[in-house]
């Protein structure tokens, strides 16, 4: 068998159906992807004790936090598309979808009126995700760090979209 014959051999026998079992097994799994950029509708994001009384929604940009003097202030502050899509890709990256609905502690920090909790919620249009993350959370590590850089993601956007807005 001569060197070209064996090249088209081996192509035939290992390559081909390699390609061929890949398009067949991942193309429904991409199609049928959960969380679709496309799909995104807005992000809700929440923060505080039990009652979560500092909140972001980004349907209807409605942006309510206390200060520091325990004011309630009230802005409306819109995600523009390019930060919608920021934060649908950190999600991604950050495994975002595959994090439980809690990530706490256990049944003492859910029943903890004074913990301070983070709630997070991706709406698109056919499903969303939700989390609620405990920042005293101290089980697995890469759980911790991931939802703990989705939050931190999610805030310094807000915080740099409202600058943004001042100027």
């Amino acid at each position: 068998m001569t060197s070209r014959g064996k090249k088209i051999f081996l192509a035939s026998t290992v390559i081909i159906p390699f390609l061929i079992y890949a398009t067949i097994y991942y193309a429904p799994i991409i199609r049928n992807a959960p969380f679709k950029a496309k799909e995104f509708v807005s992000l809700e994001y929440k923060w505080g004790d039990a009652g979560l009384e500092n909140t972001y929604n980004s349907a209807t940009g409605e942006y309510k936090y206390l200060n520091d003097k325990d004011s309630l202030i009230v802005k409306n502050i819109k995600l523009t598309e390019a930060d919608q899509k920021f934060l649908d890709e950190n999600a991604d990256v950050q495994g975002f979808w595959n994090l439980p609905d809690v990530v706490a502690n256990g049944e003492a920090d859910l029943e903890n009126k004074k913990a301070l909790r983070y709630f997070i919620k991706f709406n698109y249009e056919k499903k969303s995700k939700q989390v609620t993350y405990f920042p005293s959370f101290n089980g697995n590590v890469r759980m911790k760090a991931a939802i703990g850089k989705m939050q931190k993601v999610i805030e310094q956007r807000i915080t740099d979209v409202e600058a943004r807005t001042k100027n």
